[in-house]
């Protein structure tokens, strides 16, 4: 309910930054994915687009650095490229706080612990995204995530909710003592 509220409410910001992608990056406007959800089911997850389609001369695409451009990166930078995740959770695909929903092969590549993460439904937010995200190497967002799913409650979504906007005006920053907190995982 309250994503469907947040969808009306951010309506007219939604239509302004897809204009903005379609003026910026072209068509399509949305970016469509299928992503691993709560107990191992896919869903389409969509995002706006952030990124060119920007081929080398042999037809392959350029790295995904040079393939985003300003626009691309203030969307990331800000997470309004997230704003159509609101229609994943209205849908029950997402929440708002959880794991972040990976493709199915990067879950089955994790194994038992790949499994035990999708205990909970995927998130527009979550403890790895606001204790390093990009700054966290693969084993320790498992980790996180994992961690999340054995202590989550809904004061830990609010701080986690609460830390979110943090990130978004502070960029960033790696913050360690969320790794000890995992008891399934050692080393």
């Amino acid at each position: 309910m309250t994503a469907g509220m947040l969808l009306v409410l951010f309506a007219p910001l939604l239509l302004l930054l897809a204009l903005l992608v379609r003026i910026g990056l072209g068509s399509p406007v949305l970016f469509r994915q299928m992503r691993a959800g709560r107990g191992g089911t896919s869903f389409e997850m969509m995002k706006f687009r952030t990124m060119t389609d920007a081929r080398d001369p042999a037809g392959e695409l350029l790295p995904d650095q040079q393939r985003t451009p300003r626009l691309g990166r203030l969307l990331r930078r800000l997470r309004l490229d997230e704003l159509p995740e609101l229609v994943n959770i209205v849908r029950g695909e997402m929440a708002f706080v959880g794991p972040r929903p990976l493709l199915p092969h990067t879950v089955a590549e994790m194994g038992e612990e790949g499994v035990h993460r999708g205990d909970v439904a995927p998130g527009l937010t979550g403890l790895a995204q606001v204790s390093g995200n990009t700054l966290l190497t693969q084993d320790e967002k498992l980790a996180i995530d994992l961690a999340y799913v054995e202590r989550r409650n809904w004061r830990l979504d609010l701080a986690i909710l609460l830390r979110t906007v943090w990130v978004i005006i502070g960029g960033e920053r790696r913050t360690g003592q969320i790794y000890a907190c995992n008891p399934r995982r050692s080393g």
